[in-house]
């Protein structure tokens, strides 16, 4: 095993081993300081997830690859987003958050992740064709382009989003519902696992360390990350969801407010980086298909999840929604739809990236309730104005879910730019320059 993968292995170990202290021995801490520890646990074991997650890629070729990973990434959400369905189950007051982590994560997704990377990947691209070029006298690429295989994920999507507007309306999410949307997840797994991948997965970092191993050695590593991680994650969840709704109370803060917020952060953060990167190297379709699927798992199987959770803690067979929730599900919904409608052409322009952050910052200045439906209002119009004008593509993204993928063609930005430079001698694989 390389030095530096041990090395980074040890750090997220340290990071979490005070957290798993605490769990083990039952000292009484601050909340504030709880919050802190098993926070930092989960951040060390989301790490470890997702290097593991992305490696295992070796081994799984094809959409599906990318549709485990993408909801394995996201397992650390799952783990803290369901404990509060659990305890709401019995505990009434947790039914105020049992939907805030999910909403928030969703919309930090779409609304920081999708531009993030997008804007990365074509500003490095756009230097990268710089540096290649004897004049610099070139076309600046002004959009990422999705091969025609993401139809499918983009397909599913767009159906969740459009179901998604039957939890406002309900003002609940009961059992049948949940169990409808697990299944649908189980349709997309199904499909993504028929859908062709013959080219080799590329991986960057501390995957592309593992990935390199022997085969026999990499499985080993592989698993013991998962075991590992898992273990971390499922000690830490129930102490860090505590904490989280206890803080908010010492500190003076909207408890609402660090569920929706604070936990999604800490779980997403891994998997923001290591999107990040695929762009810096010019892999940014790769990095947003990734991103995509996390969004089809969370409309998915995560809100599938909830009742079910929440009857598990027993609860009724329905999770009731309070003002708030409604209202949040809602202005989820509108933004999932004005994402999907974006890039429903297979085309994420830098003017539609720079438009979906600067919705997501506004709806954090935006806090009374007129003001959020407004702003939902907002974004429904501006999805409306997108899918009139790619309406042509509308119909083969909805298709595409219920219909054998085209085979996969290779990703480019557009306009094509040259890739990046392979690293210097002497650095590991997925370094950055």
């Amino acid at each position: 095993m390389p030095r530096t993968l041990v090395r980074r292995i040890i750090l997220c170990a340290a990071l979490a081993a005070p957290a798993l202290v605490l769990r083990f021995t039952g000292i009484d801490v601050a909340p504030v300081v709880n919050m802190l520890l098993f926070g930092a646990a989960i951040v060390a074991a989301a790490f470890l997830l997702a290097w593991a997650a992305e490696a295992a890629q070796k081994d799984i070729s094809g959409a599906l690859a990318i549709a485990l990973l993408a909801l394995i990434a996201v397992l650390p959400e799952y783990a803290v987003d369901l404990y509060y369905a659990f305890r709401s189950g019995s505990d009434p007051e947790f039914l105020h958050y049992a939907a805030a982590n999910m909403t928030g994560s969703n919309r930090l997704l779409l609304g920081f992740g999708w531009p993030l990377v997008a804007l990365v990947a074509l500003l490095f691209a756009r230097r990268a064709a710089r540096r290649v070029s004897r004049r610099g006298r070139i076309r600046s690429p002004r959009s990422l382009v999705l091969p025609t295989a993401s139809r499918l994920d983009i397909g599913f999507l767009a159906i969740l989003a459009v179901v998604a507007f039957a939890i406002p309306l309900m003002g609940s999410i009961p059992l049948w519902f949940g169990i409808a949307l697990i299944l649908m997840f189980a349709l997309y797994l199904w499909r993504a696992g028929r859908t062709g991948g013959d080219e080799e997965a590329e991986f960057v970092g501390a995957a592309a360390q593992i990935a390199a191993m022997p085969a026999r050695i990499r499985r080993i590593t592989v698993l013991g990350l998962f075991l590992g991680s898992a273990t971390i994650i499922l000690l830490s969840a129930e102490p860090f969801a505590e904490a989280l709704v206890a803080s908010g109370t010492v500190l003076g803060i909207d408890s609402y407010f660090l569920v929706q917020w604070l936990a999604p952060l800490a779980s997403e953060a891994p998997e923001f980086i290591i999107a990040v990167m695929f762009a810096v190297r010019g892999m940014g379709a790769a990095a947003i298909g990734t991103l995509i699927a996390s969004k089809v798992n969370q409309w998915s199987l995560l809100v599938g999840s909830l009742p079910l959770a929440h009857l598990a803690g027993g609860g009724p067979a329905s999770l009731l929604l309070d003002a708030r929730q409604i209202e949040e599900f809602t202005l989820t919904a509108t933004q999932t739809l004005l994402g999907v409608a974006m890039i429903v052409a297979l085309r994420f322009h830098w003017g539609s990236a720079l438009g979906l952050a600067s919705l997501f910052a506004l709806q954090f200045a935006i806090t009374d309730t007129t003001g959020r439906y407004v702003l939902s209002a907002i974004q429904a119009v501006l999805a409306i104005g997108y899918l009139v004008a790619h309406r042509r593509t509308i119909l083969p993204a909805l298709r595409a879910p219920f219909r054998r993928p085209a085979a996969p063609q290779p990703v480019e930005l557009d306009p094509p730019a040259p890739r990046l430079p392979p690293p210097s001698p002497g650095r590991g694989p997925g370094c950055l320059e």
